[in-house]
Formats: structure tokens, sequence, C-alpha cells
């Protein structure tokens, strides 16, 4: 499910995704009985950081006020970030970056690498119920997400260092699981636990900004 411009919503019809997003169902609740159906989804979001979009662009062009910025960001509570796995800055594109003639990665060759690591993920999972690094339960966090001492040092550094809760703990080694994967990596290095804390930075950019 892709929601776009994420801070236009109601920010209460917001909060009702916060347990299906946990629990991976919707349980209905009326007088005659109790029914769940199933809601296991990939949500997407995008937004702006502040109602003009310029909010922290290096340009200078934001004409929002603080109190603006605030009452905007505002309106996606923690909690709810929180249970986002990466929060990614897509920053405008330059004319240098549209007019250069150099050559990217293919998307035929970043197929090749998902696949592989998807395929590594099977293997890994055969038998268990579990598909994906995704659905890791907190219970078998430890098993499959088995990190080098320079790594669980690291990590935990960060969780005391940055305040994380323990939902962003848990979606960082899973992170950090697949980023290992991607590099065909059996053990979570220092490297990718950094890599996974950076891909989800923005409440630190942004949120945390507007309330200090």
């Amino acid at each position: 499910m892709f929601l776009d411009e994420l801070a236009e919503f109601d920010r209460r019809t917001l909060e009702i995704l916060r347990q299906p997003l946990e629990d991976g169902k919707v349980t209905i609740s009326r007088s005659a009985g109790t029914v769940s159906y199933p809601a296991s989804i990939m949500l997407i979001a995008a937004m702006n950081p502040c109602p003009c979009g310029y909010y922290g662009h290096p340009s200078g062009k934001c004409r929002c006020s603080q109190k603006q910025v605030a009452a905007y960001l505002s309106k996606i509570s923690g909690p709810l970030l929180d249970r986002f796995d990466l929060h990614i800055e897509v920053s405008p594109v330059e004319y240098q970056d549209l007019s250069s003639n150099s050559k990217e990665e293919s998307s035929a060759d970043i197929r090749k690498r998902v696949t592989a690591a998807r395929n590594i993920q099977n293997e890994r999972f055969s038998g268990t119920g579990i598909n994906c690094n995704a659905n890791i339960t907190p219970d078998k966090l430890r098993e499959f997400c088995v990190m080098s001492s320079a790594a669980d040092k690291f990590v935990g550094e960060a969780f005391d260092r940055l305040g994380l809760s323990a939902r962003a703990y848990d979606r960082i080694l899973k992170v950090a699981r697949t980023i290992a994967d991607l590099g065909k990596s059996e053990i979570i290095e220092k490297e990718h636990i950094s890599a996974a804390i950076q891909l989800r930075s923005l409440d630190r950019k942004y949120w945390n900004a507007v309330s200090q």
C-alpha cells in the first residue's frame, strides 16, 4: 500500500494503521462479535518535510515558520514512524545528474543481487514458516541475526546514544541482516549495522530538530 502525501492524512486515521502493521491483521469488533481479516502488507509512504517542501534543503528556500513545520511533522507520531523499516530522504535531482553521461547500475544487475539475497533467505528459513528477514519473529532474532562482536558493541552504543526503541532495534537488526545478505555475508558486521541505522535517520534529522 502506497500513501502519498502522508502528512495530509488525518492523524487519527494514520494511528489506526499501527496495530494492523504490527499484527498483520485487521480486527473489527461489533456488538454481534469480532472478526479478523488478514492484512499483511508492505507499506510505503511519501511526504514533504514541511508545507512548502523545502525545510532542511541546503538552498534555504523554506518559507515556513518553525511552528508550521512542527505542526506539519507532528501529524506523524513517533510510534507510527517507528513501524517503518526504512526512512529515506530523496533529494531533488540536480541538473548535472540529469545531463550526466555516466552509466549507473542497470535494473537487471540490481535484480540479480536481490534475487541472490532472496535465495539466501529462502534457504535460511526453509521449514520455519518465515519467508523473509522482515518477518523474523522476536524470539528468532538472535538466531538468525548473528552479529560479530564489533557489530554487537556498535549497536549497543547506538541504542543508548540515539535513544532507540525496542521496535527500532528489531528493525535495524532485520535491515542489517538483509544488507549482509546482499553482500553475501553470513555474519552481520559493524558496517552492516551502521548502514541500517543510516537508513532510518530522518526522525533524528527532522522530528527531533523541530522539537528542540
